[in-house]
């Protein structure tokens, strides 16, 4: 696994598009240092760009990237090489080499302009913490489903979906059952249904983080009440931990039974 790990972590870091996409990030994150000494603003921005993008450029580019490779990946699989080794190495290394460029691009900047000395290194760490873990979720996601569908149209377009739906009309349709049932109590609910999708696990993270729960009005009150906990903080990192899991374990299980 390791071999194919760093084969694949050497090829994407030689390519142009991984090394724009860090170069976004460290473009952008300048821009809001010129813009703004601020540290604590700096952070509320990236969020919004971390929550949207880096789950977006994980899906499109796990499934470009796994489909673009599937020749080389067929030509492994002639080897006398376990299924899951294969899989496992392409996965590292397409999701710590976002990973890692997203590290780069947003931690340069914040290291240059003092983050170390300041009091805003735990918030700091919470950002590059949840932009890592969206990485390696959407694009093992990416890849899971590339792997159970040959037809890259198809392939692309769920994972495509798959994203659209964590990133918006999960929290839709959340926002219009805590509406519909808001005469009960749905604090349970509401935590429940916020650890079952990634991106809405890690806004909370960063907004508690943040301190600025109090704009989220009564849910952002029951979030703080139990993600503000030490016990919550266990729960949520746990939580973005297993997610990292999901995928990965897909990919092993739907290898083993496909017929290449």
């Amino acid at each position: 696994m390791f071999r194919i790990f760093q084969y694949s972590l050497k090829d994407l870091i030689r390519s142009r598009w991984i090394f724009y996409y860090g170069v976004f990030y460290l473009l952008f994150t300048t821009g809001l240092f010129i813009l703004s000494n601020d540290l604590s603003k700096s952070i509320i921005s990236l969020m919004n760009i971390t929550l949207v993008l880096v789950p977006l450029i994980a899906t499109i580019f796990g499934s470009m990237y796994f489909y673009q490779s599937r020749e080389f990946v067929e030509l492994l699989l002639a080897q006398p090489l376990p299924r899951q080794r294969i899989f496992g190495g392409l996965f590292l290394g397409v999701s710590l080499s976002l990973g890692i460029c997203y590290l780069l691009g947003v931690g340069i900047p914040f290291v240059f302009y003092g983050i170390a000395g300041s009091g805003e290194i735990w918030n700091f760490l919470t950002l590059l913490f949840n932009g890592v873990i969206l990485s390696l979720i959407f694009s093992g996601l990416a890849i899971w489903i590339g792997l159970a569908n040959e037809n890259k149209l198809k392939g692309f377009g769920i994972a495509i979906v798959v994203w659209l739906f964590f990133a918006v009309i999960y929290d839709g349709i959340q926002l219009l059952l805590l509406v519909a049932f808001s005469e009960y109590p749905i604090e349970k609910f509401s935590i429940g249904a916020s650890i079952l999708n990634p991106i809405s696990l890690s806004r909370i993270q960063i907004l508690l983080k943040l301190d600025i729960s109090a704009l989220m009005g009564f849910t952002g009150a029951v979030f703080k009440k139990f993600f503000g906990t030490n016990t919550g903080i266990i729960i949520s990192t746990l939580s973005l931990i297993f997610w990292t899991i999901i995928p990965f374990m897909g990919i092993i299980f739907t290898s083993r039974k496909k017929d290449f």
